[in-house]
């Protein structure tokens, strides 16, 4: 699997890296069980919590490699 993107669909890293999914957990999205989450790209959800991209897509990918 390649690295997680901002352009990705949250469902899509929910379903393809569950260790991503608990993480946005962490972070306070709650991704899993939000509808949002079937059509929000990573990015767009990340920006409707305020928070920074950059940092989120950097802890994420340190999860999955």
């Amino acid at each position: 699997m390649g690295k997680i993107t901002k352009e990705m669909p949250l469902k899509d890293i929910i379903s393809q890296y569950p260790q991503a999914a608990a993480e946005l957990g962490r972070m306070g999205l709650g991704c899993i069980g939000c509808f949002a989450a079937q059509f929000e790209t990573l990015e767009q959800g990340v920006k409707a919590h305020g928070m920074d991209i950059d940092d989120v897509l950097k802890k994420l990918n340190a999860l999955v490699e």
